[in-house]
């Protein structure tokens, strides 16, 4: 089994039960694996991208104890702390650690994106959310618009939400 695996796993066991949050977290790191590949991104930052991937929305549970509610500033706020613990106690090197904290940290900011794995990260949370959250075409054109750089994205997007062919 591979670092990853296990991630998924403590990540999966970490959601207990909250059977939402954990195919929320499954289909963004699928999104995020699939993109980066078609990227071509080099092994360190494709293993960083799908670690930041699967627990990217870590501080929810943090969020809603201590605000009462899971904005995604609250998450950026709460998330690196709990992703550290988690990665850390899995033996994760310290470097990888340290990105993968900070994507947590910044996944709902999307001005001064710096790094594919960042940019990939926004993307896949986007195909999952506007899907999830029901979105209007008028909302994913806008998201599209301002968000999708990459090409494997921007695929995705349009196989998933704009009618017609590729």
């Amino acid at each position: 089994m591979t670092r990853l695996d296990e991630l998924l796993y403590e990540m999966t066991r970490y959601d207990d039960k909250d059977v939402k949050r954990i195919q929320h977290f499954l289909k963004v790191h699928e999104f995020a694996r699939l993109i980066g590949l078609e990227e071509n991104l080099d092994p360190y930052t494709q293993e960083v991208l799908e670690a930041a991937a699967i627990v990217h929305d870590i501080g929810i549970h943090k969020a809603e104890e201590k605000y009462g509610r899971n904005t995604g500033k609250y998450q950026e706020m709460e998330g690196p702390g709990e992703a550290r613990t988690m990665l850390t106690a899995l033996s994760w090197p310290q470097e990888v650690i340290d990105r993968v904290c900070y994507l947590v940290g910044h996944h709902h900011t999307y001005d001064n994106i710096d790094g594919m794995d960042y940019q990939i990260l926004v993307e896949a949370d986007f195909l999952v959310n506007l899907f999830e959250d029901g979105s209007t075409p008028d909302t994913q054109k806008s998201v599209f618009e301002r968000i999708f750089r990459t090409e494997g994205g921007k695929r995705l997007f349009r196989l998933m939400f704009e009618s017609g062919e590729e």
